[in-house]
Formats: C-alpha cells, structure tokens, sequence
C-alpha cells in the first residue's frame, strides 16, 4: 500500500493527516471552500516492531520536524484547493497490530453517507501545476 504523497517516491504504508480549520471560519464546511481555509499537518508511517506505552501525543511526531509545505487540496471529493499542506519528511513507525487498527477504522466523506474502511484510500500523486513546495531545511 501507499500514502497519498510520496517522500521522493518512496511510498509509506501509511499517512496520518491531521486537519485545522483556519480561526477566521466558524466550520469545517465555510474553511474547505476558502483558499486559505484549512491546514493539513501530514505524517508517514511505516512498519516496525513499535508499541505505544502510556500514550503522548509527541509519539505522533518524529525526531526530527523538518517538513515540506505546499498549497494543495483536500484529497477526498469534493478536492477543494484550501489546503495549506504541511508534510514532515521523516516516518514515524507504527508496529503491525496498530497498523491493522488503522486498517479498521471507519470513515465517510460530506458526500458519503455509508460508512467505509480506512483502506487503499489514497489518491495517486497529484502534478504541481505550477504550485511552489518550499522546505524547512536546506
């Protein structure tokens, strides 16, 4: 399986993607649709013998914060162009058993009213089109 970005092609097993909604907008829905609206922080995962003790959200983050931005869409229909993207450029590592929690979480879009697996949901890479991806490093 992959993410639905890639570290200089390297594909992860998995990406966690963690959501703000810009303060100027009072919801979700009225952030998606503003072009400054919304601020993804991603996170690749891949596997390992790992487990979480005495959970601390720094977990979710690796050693180093080193990261690529770029603005970008949201990555589920309906792909509005809102999102600041904010992607660390090192994995965290996840044991299998968590991964096969991820595996069996469930989700659904605005659009979506059934509920479905957290699985093979990735969207292929998207080209630049012109867009900017600028580093935190040199």
């Amino acid at each position: 399986e992959m993410t639905k970005q890639t570290n200089k092609q390297k594909k992860y097993i998995l990406g966690l993607w963690i959501h703000w909604n810009a303060a100027k907008y009072s919801s979700f829905a009225e952030a998606a649709v503003a072009p400054d609206g919304l601020a993804v922080l991603g996170v690749f995962l891949e596997g390992t013998v790992t487990d979480f003790r005495d959970f601390n959200p720094n977990c979710l983050l690796p050693s180093s914060l080193k990261y690529w931005t770029y603005p970008g869409s949201l990555t589920t229909p309906p792909l509005y162009e809102s999102v600041t993207w904010i992607v660390l450029t090192e994995p965290i590592c996840v044991s299998e058993k968590q991964m096969g929690k991820f595996r069996t979480l469930l989700f659904n879009s605005e659009e979506e009213e059934q509920r479905t697996r957290m699985e093979n949901n990735f969207r292929p890479p998207q080209p630049l089109k012109g867009r900017t991806v600028r580093a935190s490093f040199k």
